[in-house]
């Protein structure tokens, strides 16, 4: 079978498609299908008693109108998908190096990416410049995260290194799963030789990252093109029609059962005069030729009638509609208080469809990192030995507000401090001074346990790249209190403490992960001393600390809640010193753990519990993530206006929860706060059903009742009503608790609940369960939704909700690109929907109460003719007059007052 290449398309027409393709859309619009209709009829001289041009006209002014807007939207789509599949990149061809077009890249190609290059699809990593051919990626474009991630290739293929001989005689066989969208997992087998080894995801780098501080590698490409997992996980482009337009096109039904009712009248009325009277007005009204009764006269009439009450049918509408929906999004565009001056950006309507669904928002569904916060970590607080550094006090020990005028700390003895670093605390200076042993320890720490990478261009120029910001902050931290991460090698880590240069070995990392919620280092000092350092969450360290840290764990559990209830990110820091025999022997298992292919993951994790026991308890550090301006004051008015908001986040339960308090999400008012992280689908139904007892006793639905709803899903759509919790109450779900909970037997249970509380927070989600959570409220509520943010993982969920907003923020334009509005601060959403959606609400609603009434004074008048003209579809007004008086005579009033009214 044909291998798949890698272009990509995004577009919905083609030169030759365009036409009868727009056109089927357009006359899907029943106004417009109708004066289709009207056109033919007219064609029929027995019935036509007004000129062809009467319809034509309104008719192919409306369609144009709408065509070059569409063609437009696809022609800017046709540019985005020309530009990324014309990328060039190296591919290995027949022994050389040879520059392709990224559309021609195959499945099985071998291609040679560089520093800051795109990946171009999904590749197997065979080899890179860096020692143990590791790769650093940035997968912005992927989770959102600017942090760098670490790849490495297998061994047996890193020895290929940059040889282009060997890289073309590399013959091995890989078997791997189908296509998917799961970001986090890849299961594969590489045979090579006759020997089979492991592939997972740690090998692989994803189409949609970009290489970091890596000179060169090369990859073996095992998915292209619509098979990769960004465009996988990217969501198709969906028409979006507002509420608006569904009610336009029921009023439009009306007014068509209306026109018949109209023409059914008259048509009878003419029956009854030709009958009667009409014999002796022969000479003035003669029947038309081939009419030979006055029933057959009465049928003849009614269409007649349907051409010359057309224009009780507004087939100008939609232009108007059109019309109005680009002056408001002008309105957007131009609004100055959405404009940010830092960087230069306006706010932007890229769609001119939907600006009056932003006045019926009910769900708003956010990003965290980036949308509601800057993504900029600072150190902000410690605590060390049971003394708590960081706050500022007065000569009368009394805590005082830090500002812009409170005195930072001089870190001038330390020529190689960030001089980015703030801290206003002195007396944490003047500890690390005195040589105190314990806080001279928790900073030897911060500087040593991590996998920051640092990069020095020039002498003392320190940049630090880190996979999380979190740990970029603290080893910032430990630099400017003078213990300088300075470089790194697999083997050692070079640190500069207080002017003096050290050297330490680095003989283990025990890595974070979701279950460890901690990560270890094993280093050796250049005084042969052997230590494992360790930082993680508190509640996974102090069950690890030794007994007689009991008294300092009291001490730091206090300085910990203070810290909490600000809304920094808190970790808990701790070591131990290790016996030279016990550690040679626990090496080794280690070494013969990492090289197993099976139940690797398991018996690597059975070791690290077995070393990481009795540590010693050092203090614990508080970091802020600074939010957005006006984040928390834009929730607190969206809440007001009865706006529900769900944050969904990659990141972990603890920050998302810290940012949900900080935020005004999360309170202390807030009834209670429910926790669903339940590992099987039934553990996630009972929580989800123990949370809703306790919110509405009295609307819990019996137990065998729910059974029988989730045994028989009704495959019609079912609208949930709104129901009222006792009290305020949040709901936190975590990502693997979520894909439980959007299988279809509990999709239904978890809307129920989520719906009941004011605030619902979904941690470590991907980008396609964000999609699915919003596409659950629309299927289940009769609600408008919004999905608002600023990374390439928030590119499904902005597609899927009815209105979709991208920011502007550090993570490229993947989300702006796919949103139909675009600011570039959180704050600006508050007046994007108070203000501007509940403008052009009203505008709307007054615009199409004006229309139908001008209109219908207009026709009625032939209607009530009728009565007077023998029934005959004689006209009133001049066939020019009819075609211009929607197009011209009386257009710019109700233009005028749908645009400028407030």
């Amino acid at each position: 079978f044909p291998l798949q290449n890698n272009s990509i398309k995004t577009s919905k027409y083609n030169f030759f498609t365009f036409l009868p393709l727009n056109l089927f859309e357009q006359f899907q619009r029943i106004a417009n299908a109708y004066f289709l209709f009207l056109l033919i009829l007219q064609l029929i001289p027995q019935i036509s008693s007004l000129a062809w041009f009467t319809t034509v006209v309104p008719l192919v002014l409306v369609l144009a109108v709408s065509g070059v807007k569409d063609a437009i939207d696809d022609f800017n789509r046709h540019k985005s998908d020309k530009h990324v599949n014309n990328r060039p990149v190296q591919v290995l061809i027949n022994g050389m190096l040879k520059e392709q077009k990224w559309m021609n890249v195959q499945v099985g190609d071998i291609i040679k990416l560089e520093n800051n290059n795109f990946v171009t699809a999904d590749l197997l990593l065979l080899s890179s410049s860096e020692p143990h051919s590791l790769t650093y990626i940035e997968t912005a474009e992927l989770d959102g995260e600017t942090n760098l991630k670490v790849k490495q290739a297998l061994t047996v293929t890193a020895e290929l290194g940059e040889d282009l001989q060997k890289l073309t005689e590399f013959n091995g066989e890989i078997r791997c799963e189908a296509p998917n969208n799961k970001l986090d997992k890849f299961t594969g087998t590489l045979t090579l030789r006759g020997e089979k080894y492991a592939l997972d995801n740690e090998k692989m780098l994803l189409r949609g990252c970009t290489i970091r501080n890596t000179e060169w590698c090369f990859g073996l490409v095992i998915y292209a093109g619509p098979d990769t997992k960004l465009m996988q996980n990217s969501g198709k482009t969906t028409f979006k029609r507002t509420s608006i337009d569904r009610l336009m096109n029921v009023l439009v039904l009306v007014i068509f059962a209306f026109l018949a009712l109209m023409c059914l009248i008259l048509a009878i009325g003419n029956g009854i005069w030709e009958h009667d009277k009409g014999y002796y007005f022969q000479v003035y009204l003669p029947w038309a030729e081939g009419v030979n009764s006055a029933s057959y006269s009465g049928f003849l009439m009614f269409w007649s009638y349907v051409i010359i009450l057309n224009t009780v049918v507004p087939i100008s509408l939609y232009v108007s509609v059109e019309i109005i929906r680009l002056g408001n999004s002008f309105y957007i565009d131009w609004d100055r208080k959405m404009y940010y001056p830092l960087n230069d950006t306006p706010a932007q309507a890229r769609t001119t469809t939907l600006n009056e669904e932003l006045g019926q928002i009910k769900y708003i569904f956010s990003d965290k990192t980036g949308t509601l916060t800057q993504n900029i970590m600072c150190f902000n607080k410690c605590s060390i030995n049971g003394k708590s550094y960081g706050d500022v006090y007065d000569m009368s020990g009394q805590r005082i507000e830090i500002n812009e005028n409170t005195e930072k700390v001089d870190f001038s003895y330390n020529p190689l401090a960030d001089p980015k670093f703030a801290f206003y605390d002195h007396s944490l200076v003047e500890a690390v001074k005195l040589n105190d042993i314990p806080t001279h320890r928790f900073f030897r720490l911060l500087s040593l346990c991590h996998t920051v990478m640092p990069e020095e261009k020039k002498e003392g120029n320190l940049v630090y790249q880190a996979q999380s910001p979190d740990e970029g902050a603290l080893v910032t931290a430990a630099r400017s209190f003078g213990f300088v991460f300075r470089a790194r090698t697999p083997e050692t880590i070079t640190v500069v403490e207080m002017g003096e240069t050290k050297i330490y070995k680095l003989l283990a990392i025990l890595d974070f992960n979701n279950v460890r919620k901690r990560m270890s280092v094993i280093v050796r000092s250049p005084e042969g001393d052997l230590t494992l350092y360790c930082k993680g969450a508190d509640t996974i360290l102090y069950e690890l600390l030794h007994p007689s840290c009991n008294l300092l764990k009291g001490e730091t559990t206090e300085h910990l809640n203070e810290f909490a209830g600000e809304g920094l990110r808190t970790l808990v820091v701790a070591y131990k010193s290790l016996e030279e025999d016990y550690f040679q022997d626990w090496i080794r298992r280690h070494h013969e753990a990492s090289t197993a292919l099976e139940g690797r993951e398991d018996k690597l994790s059975e070791l690290y519990e077995e070393i990481e026991k009795d540590l010693m308890l050092l203090g614990a550090t508080a970091i802020e993530d600074k939010l957005q301006d006006g984040v928390p004051q834009t929730i607190e008015t969206l809440a007001k206006a009865n706006i529900k908001i769900w944050v969904l986040t990659g990141d972990k339960q603890e920050t998302a929860m810290n940012i949900g308090y900080s935020c005004n999400l999360l309170n202390d008012d807030m009834e209670d706060v429910f926790i669903i992280e339940g590992s099987t689908s039934d553990d996630v139904l009972n929580e989800l059903r123990n949370a809703r007892k306790k919110m509405k006793p009295d609307s819990f639905l019996d137990s065998d009742e729910i059974n029988i709803q989730f045994e028989k899903p009704s495959k019609k759509q079912i609208i949930i009503p709104d129901e009222q919790a006792n009290g305020v109450y949040g709901l936190v779900i975590t990502g693997h608790s979520l894909a439980y909970a959007l299988e279809g037997n509990l999709e239904l249970e978890l809307v129920r609940t989520a719906c009941m509380c004011k605030v619902v927070i979904c941690c470590r989600v991907t980008p396609l369960q964000k999609a699915q959570v919003v596409e659950l409220v629309k299927k289940y509520k009769k609600a408008v939704t919004l999905a608002i943010g600023d990374g390439a993982n928030d590119v499904s969920m902005i597609k899927t909700a009815h209105i979709g907003v991208g920011i502007s923020g550090q993570e490229g334009m993947q989300a702006v690109l796919s949103s139909d509005f675009s600011f570039a601060q959180f704050r600006y959403l508050q007046r994007l929907l108070l203000v501007h959606g509940r403008w052009s609400y009203i505008r709307m609603c007054k615009f199409l109460k004006y229309f139908f009434y001008k209109n219908f004074a207009f026709t009625l008048v032939h209607f009530w003719y009728g009565f007077f003209s023998g029934f005959s579809a004689q006209t009133v007004y001049d066939e020019w007059f009819i075609t211009l008086y929607n197009l011209v005579y009386t257009s710019l009033p109700v233009l005028g007052m749908s645009l400028f009214d407030q």
